[in-house]
C-alpha cells in the first residue's frame, strides 16, 4: 500500500543519513587528528538518527504498516 512505501521511502533516507553522518564523522576524524569534537558530534547524529529510525520501525509494526515478512 502507499503507506508501507512512503515508509521504505522514510527508512531507506535515514539509513543513508545515518552513514553519511558516518563518513563525516570518519573525515571529521581523520583531518582533525582527533583534536576537534567535530567526530563526535557527527557520532552523537548518527546515534540519534538510529534511534529515530528504531522509533519508526517499531511504530510502524506496532500499527501493522510495514510487513513482517
Amino acid at each position: 500500500s502507499k503507506e508501507e512505501q512512503i515508509l521504505k521511502i522514510v527508512a531507506i533516507l535515514f539509513f543513508l543519513f545515518i552513514l553519511g553522518s558516518l563518513a563525516s564523522a570518519m573525515y571529521y576524524l581523520v583531518k582533525d587528528k582527533g583534536q576537534s569534537t567535530r567526530a563526535v558530534k557527527a557520532l552523537t547524529l548518527r546515534i540519534g538518527l538510529s534511534i529515530v529510525l528504531f522509533a519508526l520501525m517499531m511504530l510502524g509494526f506496532y500499527l501493522s504498516s510495514t510487513p513482517t515478512t
